[in-house]
Formats: structure tokens, sequence, C-alpha cells
């Protein structure tokens, strides 16, 4: 398994390049040995409730011609992390394709291909990169892509600059792709409600939700980014804030708040530094759209939905766990789906003013 490093990001780096040069001096062909990032390679313990990466991992030669081009990738994604840790500069996923462009010294060969496809290898070889390191491509100065917005009692320290999260406007504060140099200065928040669509947001942020019940609203269009994780996991380990998540009753709402408590398979190697195991579901569940008269408001099922649904109800973290399998069978019942979005059927305000509320009351929670 990946552990996380201590190290300096550049002598970890600077370590890599070592070796590599000292299998070429013994005359033996320089190899990288990269963790296998497949769900067989994924453990899930149930001791700290997060998925991590296993100690498989595959080599990968210089000298062997199906492996040099990606080799020579990962090189090159470490040179660049190199060059940005050394100037104090940051740059985008999109941004490190553009500076991979180019060809092999003497070769004539392009070390990533044009449009999406070098986009999906310079992609790798970040990612590849993080698996070697054990270190996280925002500790290598490069950002992902930062969607989120964020409201609440909170002022916080970015950059040098003072920043009040209730002072925002109508758009709150958005969500950087590195979270890690922030500081929380004040907080007058009881609980963190994170959700899945910025239009449930927005109307939380307008009917002052974070003022009204003393909290923090974050949101994110669909899956949370690597930013919105980690600040997510910092205000539940840092501030001790319980964190509750809004999600549509569908096997997509359940999955993203599978990946925000548990981890993902794709970035097991980092849950430690992402995943929040004290999480709770908030969202809509069978027993609401019942509750709440919402049957009316089911969207059928498409076939991609079954069967999301049956990979979600059989990951080895949710079998145990009686109520979640009660949602799983209740919701592959009805075949279908509610959103979030139906509870405006009962008032514009429903959601701020009763749901969320009633819900925080009772603890009408799934863990």
């Amino acid at each position: 398994m990946v552990k996380k490093t201590e190290m300096n990001p550049k002598s970890k780096l600077r370590e890599i390049g070592l070796n590599l040069v000292n299998y070429i001096k013994k005359g033996e062909n320089p190899f990288l040995d990269i963790p296998i990032r497949a769900l067989s390679n994924v453990i899930f313990d149930p001791h700290t409730n997060l998925i991590k990466m296993g100690d498989k991992t595959a080599k990968r030669y210089l000298f062997n011609v199906a492996h040099i081009r990606k080799f020579v990738q990962t090189i090159d994604a470490a040179a660049i992390s190199k060059r940005l840790l050394e100037e104090n500069k940051h740059v985008s996923l999109r941004q490190v394709y553009y500076m991979m462009k180019g060809t092999l010294s003497g070769s004539g060969v392009e070390v990533v291909s044009d449009g999406d496809e070098g986009q999906t290898e310079s992609n790798k070889a970040v990612e590849d990169l993080e698996l070697i390191t054990g270190l996280t491509r925002e500790q290598l100065n490069i950002n992902a892509k930062k969607l989120g917005s964020v409201a609440g009692k909170v002022i916080i320290e970015d950059g040098g600059d003072t920043i009040d999260w209730s002072k925002q406007g109508s758009g709150g504060w958005s969500v950087p792709s590195n979270v890690e140099n922030i500081k929380f200065k004040k907080v007058n928040a009881k609980f963190v409600l994170y959700m899945e669509k910025d239009a449930i947001w927005e109307r939380l942020n307008e009917d002052k939700v974070w003022n009204k019940l003393d909290c923090v609203i974050i949101a994110s269009q669909g899956q949370a980014t690597r930013g919105i994780r980690r600040l997510l996991q910092r205000m539940s380990d840092e501030l001790r804030l319980p964190i509750y998540v809004l999600a549509d009753f569908d096997p997509w709402g359940f999955y993203i708040y599978s990946v925000l408590k548990f981890g993902s398979i794709a970035l097991s190697h980092i849950s430690d530094r992402l995943a929040i195991p004290k999480a709770h579901y908030l969202g809509l569940t069978a027993d609401d759209v019942e509750k709440y008269e919402l049957t009316k408001y089911v969207i059928k099922f498409k076939d991609v939905d079954i069967k999301r649904l049956k990979e979600v109800s059989e990951y080895e973290w949710f079998k145990n766990r009686k109520e979640w399998q009660r949602q799983f069978q209740l919701m592959n019942k009805i075949k279908g789906k509610v959103e979030l979005d139906a509870l405006v059927t009962k008032g514009v305000s429903f959601i701020s003013e009763k749901y969320i509320p009633e819900k925080i009351k009772s603890v009408d929670v799934l863990n």
C-alpha cells in the first residue's frame, strides 16, 4: 500500500531521479515500480472505514518497447513538477499537457499525442507520479479544477488574505484546488452541509440557512472535487464539525456519499487525505419519498442506473450495513429515483425551513 510520505516533494523527486541514474551506471534497465490502481488492488479497512490501496505493483522499464512511452511521460511529469516546486509556481492539468508537448530528443517521436488522447496521457502520467511518490498532485504544484461554493460564519486566511465566508454574496467563496495552506481564524458553526447540486446550494444560501442553523454550506457540481473533499476532511478532523451529505435518492447520490465517506477506488492511494469516515448521509431516502409524498415524482431508471445500483449495493463497505441494504432494496423495488429538487413542490423554501431542520433535529441520518 502507498503510504503518505513526509519527505519534502523536491527531495522525493530527486530521489527518484538518482535511483534511475544508479540503474544506468550499473548497466541495468531503469524501471519505475508503480502501484496498480484497480479494484483488484483495493482493500477496505473496516477499522478505519477507509478504502486503501493494496501492495500489488507493476514494473515499467525504460528499455521496453511496450513501456518506453509511458515511462518517458511519467519522468517528464516529474521534471515539470520539480521545476514548478523550484519556482514556487502552480499550473493546471491542462497546462501540464502543453508543457509535455514536444518530441523526444533526436527521435522525432511526440511525448504525448494531440488533443484529448494527449490530455489523457499527460493526466495518467501525473497520476502515476502521485502513486510513485505518495504525494498528491497538489503537493506537486499541479492543480485540478475548482468547482464549488461555500458560505458560513467562518473567517479564514488564504494566501495572506483574510476572507469572511459570510460576506461573499450570492455566489459564495470559490473553493480552490489546493486548500492545504488555508488557516481557520474564526469558526461559528455547529456542522457542515455538503450537497452535490449548486442549485440546492443557491436555495440554501438565498434562505441564509448557514446563518439560521449556524452551519457551513458547501456544494460542487456532481462529484466533489479533490479540493472540496480535502476541505471537508480538514473541517471534520481539525474543527470537529459533523459533515452531512445532501444527495438525491438515486444510485449516483449514494455513490457520491460513498466516495466522500470511504474514499474512491481511483484515489485509494490518498484516502487518508480525502475521505471523511465520520460523514453522515442526510439526503433523500425511501422513507422520505413516502413521508413527503414524492412517489409521483419518481424518475424511472434507465439501464445505466440499474447497473450502478447493483455495483454500489455490492461494495464491500455497504454489504454489512443493514439500513443501506434496505435502501438499495427499496430503490430497486420502485426502479426509479427521486431528486432533492422535487421538494420544491412542498414550497420553494421547504428544504430550508422544514426538511433540513427536521432531519438535523431528529438525527435522521444514515452512516
